[in-house]
């Protein structure tokens, strides 16, 4: 199996770094580890124990640590899986699926089962919000409910739409000077306070020491994803340069039969929920 990491040191280095964010968080925690057809999948289950079971996905090249960090909003009211995305930063096994078609979400699938959940809620953004997709439309019966935020896999932005990240990124590797790493992350952000020493920190490392992966799952199939009727909020960014929320919000009203959306006004990929906003998610998916 071909590794998804550079070099032993670098992936060293990532696993200390999510080590590290895991031991920030709020709430116990404890390692899971469950059986795919796909290979080892390693989840984190925290939160509330005797609350609604929600599995947890991260964005895409980041990791579930660093994602927990952002969803603490969940802990009071979820009995939480958060899994590590296979192939990508983490402890779940090496494999690299592909972006386009279902096998992630068969991989999703197979991980709800080997938790011994007939259907469970999701959540997910970015990167996950696509897997999200992809699983409705794969197994459908399995997805109790879904929230889907800044989400790929509905209507992705063509990819010339991310060039303006990429002489920045060409600048960083030439130079390995920080402030060009920071600059290819102002399309996504739009302010530098939109930026955290975690985003930094966790991206960072992804991208000296990971083969990176640039595609984002595909849109879906509309006539897939008509057969899911599962509640389902998806939230948008106004601003997002990746994912554009009214675009996205359009096609998923046209799509997902049971439908509801949000979108983020003024804000980019990469942002803060507002406690409202954070309120929204959690009554939503109780």
């Amino acid at each position: 199996m071909k590794s998804i990491y550079r070099s032993e040191e670098g992936k060293n280095k990532i696993i200390e770094l999510y080590d590290s964010q895991l031991s920030r968080l709020s709430v116990p925690w404890k390692d899971v580890y469950v059986q795919t057809s796909f290979g080892s999948t390693h989840l984190i289950e925290t939160g509330k124990h005797d609350g609604e079971p929600l599995l947890v996905f991260h964005g895409g090249n980041a990791t579930t640590a660093y994602n927990l960090l952002c969803c603490d909003f969940l802990f009071d009211d979820f009995h939480i899986y958060a899994v590590d995305i296979i192939g990508h930063p983490g402890k779940s096994d090496e494999v690299s699926l592909p972006a386009s078609g279902y096998a992630y979400g068969k991989w999703t699938g197979e991980v709800i089962d080997a938790l011994g959940f007939d259907s469970i809620s999701l959540f997910g953004g970015s990167f996950g919000g696509g897997i999200i997709a992809k699983t409705m439309c794969e197994v459908p019966k399995k997805v109790k409910k879904a929230v889907m935020y800044i989400p790929s896999g509905i209507n992705n932005a063509p990819a010339i739409n991310n060039s303006s990240m990429m002489i920045p990124m060409i600048m960083y590797w030439i130079t390995g000077k920080e402030k060009w790493f920071k600059k290819c992350f102002m399309p996504m952000a739009i302010t530098e306070d939109n930026i955290t020493d975690d985003i930094l920190q966790t991206a960072k490392l992804s991208i000296d020491y990971m083969k990176v992966k640039t595609a984002m799952p595909s849109n879906v199939d509309e006539d897939r994803m008509k057969k899911c009727d599962a509640p389902a909020l998806v939230m948008g960014a106004e601003k997002d340069c990746l994912f554009p929320g009214p675009k996205v919000i359009e096609r998923a009203k046209k799509i997902i039969p049971n439908c509801q959306t949000y979108l983020l006004q003024d804000r980019g990929h990469m942002h803060f929920l507002t406690d409202n906003e954070k309120k929204m998610i959690v009554e939503f998916l109780k």
